[in-house]
């Protein structure tokens, strides 16, 4: 199974850079879309449908802030819109597709760029997910979250971790809910299973010379419960392929989807 996770900020800008045409080269199981900015229907609709995939997105209430959506093509037993808190169902930031044993999520976090009031409403988001996620360890099933978090982890995760470490991204209060979702409540980050690379990022500053030097943060996941642990096989973010800010992070897992 092929998953590819990524933040298109705006899925009619990644389209017109071609991001659906190397979709469709790439053989995924399930694709997860965040920050779509538009509507159900515009989303059925060309150049946004593939071929041979169940579609189906969450929007949020104002389309242009935000929305995410699930692309597979094996048909889910249900698909599960929202989590029951206001940041995070007004802005269409959740969307999870079940299966026979295994939950696939599509989760979008709050920036927190934007000044304090920004700041701050990741931080309630963050608690709120936090609880989310402590009860959904009581379930006895295996779930994968493919998120936009907009957090780096470790300083492996950050090319100039010294320079970011006040900033948006990677302050200690983030970090420290990193460290509470992969200690604690157990999680697994998929990526780090399989390789402890360095230079993998998945976001870079809107700057050519950023880009180019390779100076950005990893800010994107798939996060697992553990039983999923020994099934992720191969991780790769293609900092090449760019149709946005954000670059795809692509997970292959030696398991089959089923209903």
């Amino acid at each position: 199974m092929r998953i590819i996770s990524l933040n298109v900020n705006g899925v009619e800008a990644a389209a017109a850079r071609g991001l659906f045409d190397w979709l469709r080269t790439q053989d995924a199981d399930v694709i997860c879309l965040q920050d779509i900015r538009v509507t159900a229907p515009e989303l059925e609709q060309d150049p946004y449908w593939l071929e041979g995939y169940w579609q189906y997105c969450f929007e949020a209430e104002v389309p242009s802030q935000g929305g995410v959506a699930i692309y597979t093509k094996t048909a889910p037993k249900a698909i599960i819109m929202g989590l029951g808190f206001e940041l995070a169902d007004r802005y269409g930031r959740y969307i999870q597709a079940d299966f026979d044993k295994v939950s696939i999520g599509c989760l979008l976090l709050p920036s927190g760029r934007d000044g304090d009031a920004s700041l701050n409403q990741k931080f309630k988001f963050m608690n709120d997910f936090t609880t989310y996620l402590t009860k959904q360890r009581r379930k006895r099933r295996e779930f994968i979250y493919c998120g936009s978090l907009h957090t780096a982890h470790l300083k492996l995760d950050v090319k100039n971790w010294r320079d970011c470490q006040h900033q948006p991204g990677f302050m200690a209060p983030e970090r420290a809910w990193m460290d509470e979702i992969f200690g604690t409540l157990g999680y697994v980050d998929a990526l780090r299973e399989v390789t402890r690379e360095s230079d993998l990022y998945s976001w870079w500053p809107d700057s050519e010379q950023a880009q180019d030097l390779n100076l950005g943060l990893r800010l994107d996941y798939q996060i697992l419960t553990p039983g999923l642990r020994r099934f992720a096989k191969h991780a790769t973010i293609p900092r090449k392929v760019r149709f946005s800010e954000h670059a795809p992070v692509i997970i292959d897992y030696d398991w089959v989807l089923s209903i």
